[in-house]
């Protein structure tokens, strides 16, 4: 990849990529994150790597729903065959592992191990409180304030106690055996290739994309002889970043709170003005990874694009861009099949009204699916 174009794995002739490069004035990048291993399907070979894959089981996943869904069965058998389950991690997936797992089976060990004093940080501590209640009323056992060492998971061969079990540690030094270890300690951005293109777009410790308030790629800054310096003085900027300058404008909330005008005497400079990046794979201001948050990124990234087209068309007409501004953190987390907590605006409640496919077919008629029964979701 490069400022304007990318390499992509084969030639696509029919719509004019004959050299499997595709050229571009600007781009999205909205690649996302990827789950560890083994939650990964494009990561996992087979469903467990302990025993090998049946002659009927998928064992390599290329993207197809079949795939997905045979893989999902296979890894089904694999946590209805395990009597103790330990899953490390308290943020929502851990906590709807650890629930599901511990409502469909009621006489397995389910342990949830969480390297903060609170699960979802995030939220309020009534969402903690209804969470942790809701779990120990399944009889998940609960350990908060001690992190997993990781070492322990990649000792080979693995510990284990008389009973077969897997034995890993905390970095205090807890043991904790179970038949099946399942790892929801986050996710990692898909910005290999924005890496390829300069190292520097990427935050040291996260991996994320460094991005501008306008969602647009920028570069990591370092500090030289006190003052900070940009790291891409040998770019040859002053061409690109000329393509940045707009009108000064007081700072104004636009379109539901998720946007304000950008004032342009305070905006940080970018060699990619062109590269917009949303979703997981941003940095975005402590915006939480969801379905939603890259929806209104995507919106005001979309809405930039356009202002730099016309500002390309007529730089007497340029226009302010807009910046994106997250809004607090909502989420629904079922708890179980049945009961479920949300928080929205601070505010948390509870429901029982949960049912097994999660109402699944409600997503369905956004891609233009009409779905009556069950078997329409099938392939």
């Amino acid at each position: 990849m490069d400022r304007n174009s990318v390499t992509l794995s084969k030639s696509f002739p029919e719509h004019g990529i004959v050299d499997g490069k595709l050229h571009f004035e600007y781009a999205v990048y909205a690649l996302g994150s990827t789950l560890p291993a083994p939650l990964n399907l494009w990561g996992t070979k087979t469903c467990d790597s302990a025993r090998p894959a049946a002659d009927d089981e998928q064992t390599e996943y290329h993207g197809t729903k079949p795939e997905a869904v045979s893989w999902l069965k296979c890894n089904q058998k694999v946590v209805e065959d395990a009597q103790s389950v330990l899953v490390v991690g308290g943020g929502a997936l851990g906590i709807q592992f650890a629930t599901d797992i511990a409502d469909i089976y009621p006489s397995k060990k389910v342990t949830l191990l969480h390297s903060r004093t609170r699960v979802l940080p995030k939220y309020t501590q009534p969402m903690h409180d209804e969470v942790v209640k809701s779990m120990k009323g399944l009889n998940i056992e609960v350990i908060l304030g001690e992190r997993l060492d990781l070492d322990s998971t990649r000792e080979d061969p693995p510990k284990r106690d008389e009973a077969g079990r897997r034995i890993v540690r905390t970095l205090a030094g807890r043991e904790l055996a179970a038949d099946l270890l399942l790892l929801c300690t986050g996710q990692s951005p898909n910005t290999q290739i924005l890496s390829e293109l300069d190292p520097k777009t990427l935050e040291p410790d996260s991996g994320l994309a460094h991005v501008l308030p306008t969602m647009q790629l920028g570069v990591i800054k370092a500090k030289a002889n006190g003052a900070a310096i940009a790291n891409a003085t040998d770019l040859g900027l002053s061409d690109v970043i000329s393509t940045l300058k707009v009108e000064d404008s007081e700072s104004a909330t636009v379109e539901k709170g998720q946007s304000t005008i950008s004032d342009s005497k305070h905006r940080e400079e970018t060699p990619y003005p062109n590269i917009f990046v949303i979703g997981d794979s941003a940095n975005a201001f402590g915006a939480i990874q969801a379905g939603h948050t890259a929806f209104y990124q995507g919106e005001v990234a979309g809405r930039n694009v356009l202002r730099l087209v016309r500002q390309q068309e007529d730089p007497a007409a340029s226009e302010p861009l807009e910046d994106y501004k997250p809004t607090p953190p909502g989420i629904k987390i079922s708890l179980g099949r049945k009961h479920s907590v949300h928080e929205s605006g601070g505010k948390v409640g509870t429901a029982d009204d949960g049912v097994d496919d999660l109402h699944a077919a409600y997503m369905w008629p956004f891609f233009g699916m009409k779905v009556e029964k069950d078997e329409d979701m099938y392939p």
